[in-house]
């Protein structure tokens, strides 16, 4: 995926395949330094603690008639290519929370994309669903 606004878009559709209703999705920008926290949360039928570390394997797919499943693991490899990390809370019934990490000085932080255009198709396309986006800046 050539930028962050593509692995938004995989996630957040797997998300609504998941049964979720509610999405949010929040950039928190490092005040003083170069982090970016990307997380991306819903209310989905969520996983239980092996299917949560099996989805980080890009052989691994719970969707029928695929071999692969690259999006988690793509966005994995994007953050920590910069330095960061990938964290995944999830619960069966309660939802699932993707938590990625970003240096967004490093040379290899990919671009963030079109973020406008990506959540707008995503509303546009799933008006049964509630879909947040909130930037905020943040010390940590």
């Amino acid at each position: 995926m050539e930028d962050l606004s593509l692995h938004i878009l995989d996630i957040v559709v797997n998300s609504i395949r998941a049964a979720a209703k509610n999405v949010y999705i929040y950039f928190k920008f490092q005040r003083k330094g170069d982090g970016l926290i990307i997380e991306i949360i819903d209310d989905g039928e969520g996983m239980d603690e092996e299917l949560t570390e099996k989805i980080k394997n890009p052989f691994f797919t719970s969707k029928e008639g695929k071999k692969f499943g690259l999006g988690i693991p793509f966005l994995k490899q994007s953050a920590e290519e910069t330095g960061g990390f990938l964290e995944i809370e999830s619960e069966k019934g309660k939802g699932t929370k993707i938590k990625a990490f970003f240096h967004k000085d490093h040379i290899d932080m990919k671009p963030l994309g079109d973020i406008e255009k990506t959540i707008e198709i995503l509303q546009a396309t799933n008006p049964d669903i509630n879909i947040f986006f909130e930037v905020e800046e943040c010390h940590f």
